[in-house]
């Protein structure tokens, strides 16, 4: 036996058959349709049940044609960036003259803050 689910779109209450284990698609896919009819029942006021459907229904078959456009763009830029050769990173190598001008300031650092510690403790 087929499970039968009640669902309302655009406030109106329907009884749907569905496949067993496909109820949690069946309501996800009312709860979509039923916010396109609200939407339009919110800026037309109430339309006849045909009328609602339909429009709910290109509603929803625009968005999802919207998604497949950038879908397939998506997948375009997947497909161009994996043929595409690797970009070559350049990383700045430190020279060994900075390194050593670095700890020499370093050292001078130190050395001045001992000095001012012993200013201070006298």
């Amino acid at each position: 036996m087929m499970p039968e689910l009640d669902v309302k779109i655009g406030g109106r209450p329907y009884q749907v058959l569905c496949q067993d284990g496909e109820e949690a698609f069946l309501l996800a896919a009312a709860r979509l349709l039923d916010a396109e009819a609200e939407a339009l029942i919110a800026q037309t006021g109430r339309l006849p049940e045909g009328r609602m459907l339909l429009l709910a229904g290109l509603m929803l078959a625009d968005k999802l044609s919207e998604a497949q456009k950038g879908l397939t763009k998506a997948q375009t830029a997947l497909r161009q960036a994996e043929m595409a050769e690797p970009q070559r990173v350049e990383v700045p190598v430190i020279p060994a003259s900075l390194g050593d001008a670095m700890a020499e300031l370093a050292a001078r650092a130190e050395a001045l803050a001992a000095l001012a510690e012993e200013k201070t403790a006298q």
